[in-house]
């Protein structure tokens, strides 16, 4: 994975070249941050500790609230860093390292929401079947399988970006390393690169959407038809949306950044959009979860009742 360059590393431009948002920036986005570890770290332990919540649904859950955590620190960090000091620069393999785990943790995630949207239709559209279809093992094998699937995705972008010849500039016009803005600084042929990341990428985030918008199509038309009860109408279709929602933040800002075409958007544009679902969405996941889920709350009493 050795590249054919003369770049050692890279300067990060950053969100912003006004100095006096620099500090008000900072605070916002380490604010949060805190609040995205803080309330996914929560999530994440009242899943573990608490028996009534080890289902698939909360166990897909646990693994939403790990990711998010883990997304927005492959980047926050850094971006807090380069607010307050004035050596912006990344090495090339923490670059490469960087857009790697990026990838890697961002289409695990778009995997993950579609297999949560086929377990609400299970749940809903096949209910004595549920247990069977949904049970323990297929839950860990399908959580793996959607890790191993997204790790080898960003394997490629990796291996395939750290191939490139960077011979000019090593201005980064982002606040973290991708694969749009590097392809930007090449100067050898990137055509197999940007096809890479259209077709691929673009498979990984428009086919699980594609099966999330089926699940939940299925899940309106069952519940329309077969469901005469309002009561059970209303709890079901609470339920779906709050996963509705976190699948609207997650795949609107990526089609807008990897899907549409480059000329399509501004450098500016692309940036507050990967503000929104590298920093905003992971801290507004748990909360559009815990806000609208009253076995998650009941759980989060009960463990701080055992604590206190």
């Amino acid at each position: 994975m050795l590249n054919q360059t003369s770049v050692s590393e890279f300067l990060l431009l950053g969100v912003t070249d006004i100095q006096v948002l620099k500090p008000v920036l900072f605070v916002i986005f380490l604010a949060i941050y805190i609040v995205n570890v803080a309330v996914n770290g929560v999530i994440l332990m009242v899943v573990i500790s608490d028996s009534r919540l080890h289902s698939p649904m909360y166990f897909f859950l646990g693994n939403l609230s790990c990711l998010d955590i883990c997304f927005s620190t492959v980047t926050l960090p850094k971006m807090l860093e380069n607010f307050l000091s004035t050596h912006k620069t990344i090495s090339f393999l923490g670059c490469i390292s960087q857009l790697h785990f990026f990838h890697f943790l961002g289409s695990t995630e778009a995997m993950l929401l579609a297999v949560m949207a086929f377990d609400r239709f299970v749940a809903i559209c096949k209910p004595l079947h549920y247990t069977v279809i949904m049970n323990h093992q297929v839950c860990t094998q399908v959580a793996i399988t959607v890790w191993i699937i997204g790790f080898f995705h960003a394997l490629l972008h990796s291996v395939m970006t750290s191939r490139i010849n960077f011979c000019g500039s090593n201005r980064i016009h982002h606040f973290f390393c991708d694969v749009k803005p590097l392809l930007e600084l090449a100067c050898g042929n990137t055509d197999l690169n940007e096809w890479l990341l259209h077709s691929v990428t673009g498979t990984i985030a428009m086919g699980p959407f594609s099966l999330t918008l089926l699940s939940y199509f299925y899940i309106i038309i069952y519940l329309f038809f077969k469901t005469y009860s309002c009561s059970m109408l209303h709890k079901a279709l609470s339920t779906c949306a709050s996963h509705f929602m976190v699948v609207v933040l997650f795949y609107a800002p990526v089609v807008f950044i990897y899907i549409r075409p480059a000329s399509g958007s501004s450098v500016d544009q692309e940036r507050i959009i990967a503000i929104m679902y590298s920093v905003v969405t992971p801290a507004l996941n748990p909360l559009i979860y815990t806000l609208r889920n009253k076995e998650v709350e009941e759980a989060l009493r009960r463990v701080i009742r055992r604590r206190l």
